[in-house]
């Protein structure tokens, strides 16, 4: 006769076994909740509050909210993280406000004046196209690509970065990698080769002259604008010209992981692997791995924090995590910087911080601007990477 109260017991425990790992799993990752929902709520106060302005914020510094109009490189961070918002939560009123936000920025597609043009629209608008699929937006982007392309200097193999800066001939910086998605993506809306071709030759050439040994990179390399020789390697925004500029680093981890992601070519995720090493094994890098503005600025502990490059790297290692079979040590990481980033050392107070998310980014330490404030930038990779972080682990956002 079979033992009826020991199968019963059986069929119990199969069953509540689920539950108590779900519970588990809720329990281990509640933090990922309590973040998203303060994020929504601050980011959502800030939408309405700001609405009157018709600029997009980009940071609160002195008590006071400032913003981005359409000649500002951070002016798609802010649409961008809405977007981001109504992905996760499918809240309809973070579409709204995305959408309004989004729309401020539609004369920025002619503008072939600037590099910038994947943060400023990519942001924006490639996202609210891949999430809700609005031709208009598709219009928008294929213009924008269009005017990025006319920088691409075929004898050179490089968009230009900037204009009339410092007297450089042909500055290219390392934040162009970050273009480079956008311009990945047009080729895949349009069938056309020629804007991937473009980003391929742009990713290979800044491999080549950008990086140091220790593989960290130069913010900016100047080339002679005839012969496409290099004339110089600098850091503008770093400590020094040998110094590792900390969210310098984070584009180039970021950058190389994508074109990754968009090519399969193994010597750019080679790359990524060599710049994630540098990272999180500098003996610079904080114990709760924010970093510093710089990793070699002079007063370390006693400068400021750079938020902003903390949630790039989170966002970039994630991804990252799973291409390699050392992923989990990415992942880890990633986890352990939003964990830190999600706490009251970083995350604003509700109301507070001009409705920003996050505290303590730095924006240019040499030129003095922007030392210790939000910025919308760190917001757009913090979400981006609890999204990504919420995917991975598979959690469970009501």
């Amino acid at each position: 006769m079979p033992d009826y109260k020991k199968i019963i017991i059986l069929l119990n425990l199969c069953f509540l076994i689920p539950f108590a790992a779900e519970a588990r799993s809720q329990n281990e990752y509640g933090w990922v909740k309590n973040a998203l929902e303060r994020s929504e709520e601050q980011l959502l106060t800030a939408a309405e509050k700001y609405k009157c302005v018709k600029k997009n914020p980009r940071t609160f510094e002195n008590g006071t909210a400032k913003f981005a109009g359409t000649n500002d490189w951070t002016c798609g961070f802010f649409p961008g993280t809405l977007w981001y918002l109504f992905e996760i939560t499918k809240q309809e009123k973070f579409k709204t406000e995305a959408d309004y936000y989004t729309e401020l920025l539609k004369c920025v597609q002619y503008r072939k004046d600037t590099h910038d043009l994947g943060f400023m629209l990519y942001c924006s608008f490639g996202n609210g196209y891949r999430i809700t699929g609005n031709e208009a937006y598709r219009s928008v982007l294929l213009t924008g690509a269009n005017s990025l392309m006319t920088r691409f200097h075929p004898e050179i193999g490089l968009i230009k970065s900037w204009d009339n800066r410092n007297n450089w001939q042909y500055p290219v910086i390392i934040d162009n990698m970050i273009n480079l998605e956008f311009l990945c993506e047009v080729s895949k809306l349009t069938k056309d080769e020629s804007y991937k071709s473009t980003s391929i030759k742009h990713a290979n050439k800044t491999l080549e002259n950008h990086f140091r040994p220790d593989n960290s990179c130069f913010h900016v390399v100047n080339y002679d604008s005839i012969t496409g020789n290099v004339i110089s390697k600098v850091t503008h925004q770093g400590f020094s010209n040998s110094s590792s500029w900390a969210r310098g680093q984070g584009w180039a981890l970021y950058g190389y992981t994508m074109m990754y992601r968009e090519t399969k070519d193994p010597k750019y995720l080679v790359q990524a692997q060599k710049v994630a090493e540098f990272i999180l094994h500098n003996p610079n890098l904080p114990k709760d791995k924010i970093p510093y503005w710089d990793f070699n600025a002079p007063n370390i502990p006693n400068e400021p924090r750079d938020a902003s490059a903390g949630a790039l790297y989170a966002s970039a290692l994630i991804e990252l995590s799973g291409y390699v079979p050392n992923g989990t040590e990415y992942l880890n990481a990633a986890e352990q910087m939003l964990k830190n980033l999600s706490s009251p050392e970083y995350f604003a107070n509700k109301g507070e911080n001009g409705l920003f998310i996050l505290k303590h980014s730095t924006g240019n330490w040499p030129a003095k601007k922007e030392i210790d404030v939000p910025l919308n930038y760190a917001d757009y990779y913090y979400i981006e990477a609890l999204g990504r972080f919420i995917k991975v682990k598979n959690i469970n956002i009501p």
